[in-house]
């Protein structure tokens, strides 16, 4: 089976690099300064290229560098993966659009017909990658006051309902949702359902995995706590009959030298107020977030202190927003690296770099060759 490699695509703006954690691009800025790009300045006046038009670069850049597609995240402060995949699908020929999304703020009717007009008019590039909610003040911000497991269990029986409807004529009544002789318009159904991609790393999220997952999704983490993580979701769908895939989602900082990445991170590093380095404590109740602080080490002992084994470093939150852990060395390290997640059974990865633009021309021209020499990558 061949390996899927997707693109995280920003949502929300990006940085110029991972040495300063200043945004110079997007970011709902209303109002460009000098340096920043989309929107940009010239003669002084906003030069009319959008953040918009910047994320549709990314689309494009990593469409043509190698990637099967592109992640959408989704949180509070970004814009919405669905209108975004609608709006990008035009900007490629056969780039996937994994479009993240909390199954509690949509009613799975609905999230049904939505999908299946996307299908229609994308040829099938539409990817899911459900979410449950990391819970704490972001949950709230969406008005969810449902408890974390509680989650799961609305998420399992909200994908039970999408697919019943996809099916047509479907009757349900459970414990979130009911409807009665559901189904799709005529000239919407029969288009391909799209496959899953499930994170969380609870008890609960691992359960519905088993139910729902095509691909099981997780951050990356020392790998032998993925080897463990992907048994339990190999036990739990064995129990249902089911055999999943995984998937991982990491960031990656890739060189012609190792002496070259880690020199990006050091400076990044040494730009670290004490404020900074106190950031990720918490505040949620997402288990993976808490599973990847219990793995990371101590930034006081210096920025290779966080290196938890040869390449893995637990410190890109410091860095950039989003997950702890990710690749850091030359372009064969990495690609060394990648090749052992796939020896652990990984069969699709989410990459990502700052910039995304940048890294995504870099990361396709001089580490997926690397790795297409011994897997079969699929090729966009």
């Amino acid at each position: 089976m061949s390996i899927d490699i997707y693109w995280r695509v920003g949502t929300h703006g990006d940085q110029p690099s991972l040495r300063r954690r200043t945004q110079s691009r997007g970011g709902f800025v209303d109002v460009p300064v000098p340096g920043q790009l989309a929107p940009g300045l010239r003669d002084g006046v906003p030069d009319g290229y959008s953040y918009a038009d910047h994320v549709a670069d990314v689309v494009r850049a990593s469409e043509a560098a190698g990637f099967v597609g592109g992640l959408l995240p989704s949180f509070p402060g970004t814009d919405d993966p669905w209108a975004l995949a609608a709006s990008l699908a035009q900007q490629s020929r056969t780039y996937r659009f994994m479009v993240a999304y909390q199954p509690g703020f949509l009613h799975p009717v609905q999230a049904a017909r939505l999908t299946a007009s996307l299908q229609a008019a994308t040829g099938g590039r539409i990817v899911y990658n459900v979410i449950s909610g990391g819970g704490g003040p972001a949950q709230l911000w969406w008005g969810d006051k449902v408890s974390h497991d509680d989650r799961y269990a609305r998420t399992s029986e909200f994908l039970d309902v999408l697919k019943g409807v996809w099916a047509g004529d479907f009757s349900y009544e459970g414990r979130f949702y009911r409807v009665e002789g559901a189904g799709l318009p005529k000239d919407l159904a029969g288009q391909p359902f799209p496959e899953i991609y499930f994170s969380g790393s609870s008890p609960a999220a691992i359960e519905a995995a088993g139910r729902h997952a095509d691909y099981y999704l997780s951050w990356l983490e020392p790998f032998d706590a993925l080897a463990a993580k992907f048994a339990q979701v190999r036990t739990d769908a064995a129990a249902l009959g089911r055999t999943p895939r995984f998937a991982v989602r990491l960031d990656v900082l890739a060189r012609p030298t190792e002496e070259q990445a880690w020199d990006e991170i050091r400076r990044g590093f040494e730009n670290l107020g004490p404020e900074a380095l106190r950031a990720f404590e918490g505040g949620g109740d997402s288990v993976g977030a808490a599973r990847s602080r219990g793995f990371t080490g101590d930034p006081s002992k210096g920025y290779r202190g966080l290196e938890v084994a040869p390449n893995v470093w637990g410190g890109f939150h410091l860095l950039r927003g989003g997950p702890v852990f990710g690749l850091v060395g030359s372009y064969h390290q990495v690609a060394q690296r990648l090749d052992e997640l796939i020896g652990l059974g990984v069969d699709a990865f989410i990459l990502a770099g700052v910039p995304h633009l940048e890294e995504a021309h870099r990361i396709g021209e001089n580490v997926l060759p690397l790795l297409a020499r011994d897997h079969d990558i699929t090729i966009p």
